[in-house]
């Protein structure tokens, strides 16, 4: 990489694999960033982390039965969604946003199972696995013509969905008891949302790796969860984080030897703890302005 920035970019988009690098990545980030973002509202954080592990499993199983990377990493994370999904709900009512939290020893269990059948997938496959570590930790090579496509297809079935399920997940995620009585089918969103959540995951692993991919889910949500409390504005928010993440982690890693995953959780780390900082910031600026006789009211924090 020089000082001349124009030139580089120039250089990098002349090609092909990083243009199809970028289409995926701008798909992958999308989809990532608002689902995301419902994830991070919902405190299904854990479930997300454990939908991108599965993609390990997944693609190492299809590369050991002749099939592509693709069909493993979107088959097994699909199904382990509509496992967790289908986890026995231990909830309490009034445990707050449905009490996902109780569930977690099972989703765990799930994620165990997933890691033990990635590594006995790559011992049975007896050769040399090349690609093993573009599946943990991702490559900006490997993104070809037809996973452009099916990334775009899966990316723009997950959005329509998101969409019509926005406001009712939005409303069963904030208040599940209530939702209920107004006639959502709050057990039906959790488990399409769950299954939106694994297609996101299973796309964004094609970039970043099984073992990263939670970083692109994440991170940009909970940033966007600290700038802003609207829900529009948020999932907005996160998108554009998530955008920027990825586009800038794909550009330093076409000029550095270091795998695309590295820089995209270095990055999107980074947007958190600056998004953190300046969220404190404005509450340390916002209560010291507030008046003597007000610092001391009940709710208000010393």
């Amino acid at each position: 990489m020089s000082l001349n920035l124009v030139a580089d970019v120039q250089q990098m988009l002349g090609f092909h694999f990083m243009l199809n690098a970028l289409r995926a990545g701008t798909i992958v980030a999308v989809v990532a960033g608002a689902v995301g973002y419902f994830m991070v509202l919902r405190r299904q954080s854990f479930a997300g982390h454990t939908l991108a592990t599965l993609g390990f499993p997944g693609a190492a199983g299809a590369v050991w039965l002749g099939a592509g990377a693709a069909i493993g990493y979107f088959g097994f994370c699909v199904a382990g969604a509509l496992v967790i999904a289908l986890l026995p709900s231990t909830s309490r009512p009034g445990s707050g946003l449905g009490g996902y939290g109780d569930e977690s020893a099972a989703v765990g269990t799930v994620q165990a199972f997933a890691s033990a059948c990635g590594f006995l997938f790559v011992g049975l496959y007896g050769g040399y696995l090349s690609g093993l570590n573009n599946l943990l930790f991702g490559t900006i090579t490997a993104v070809s013509d037809s996973q452009v496509l099916l990334l775009l297809v899966a990316g723009v079935v997950c959005l329509v969905v998101l969409v019509a399920l926005g406001r009712p997940l939005l409303f069963a995620t904030i208040d599940p008891d209530v939702a209920r009585v107004h006639g959502v089918p709050v057990r039906a969103a959790g488990v399409a949302f769950l299954v939106l959540l694994g297609i996101a995951t299973a796309g964004a692993s094609q970039v970043t790796g099984s073992l990263l991919v939670f970083a692109l889910l994440v991170a940009p949500a909970a940033a966007a969860t600290r700038l802003t409390a609207r829900p529009a504005a948020g999932a907005a928010l996160s998108i554009v984080l998530a955008l920027l993440v990825t586009w800038c982690g794909e550009t330093i890693a076409f000029f550095s030897p270091y795998p695309i995953g590295f820089w995209v959780t270095t990055l999107a780390f980074g947007v958190y703890v600056v998004a953190t900082a300046c969220r404190a910031g404005l509450e340390h600026r916002g209560h010291h302005g507030l008046p003597e006789r007000c610092r001391t009211l009940p709710g208000v924090a010393p």
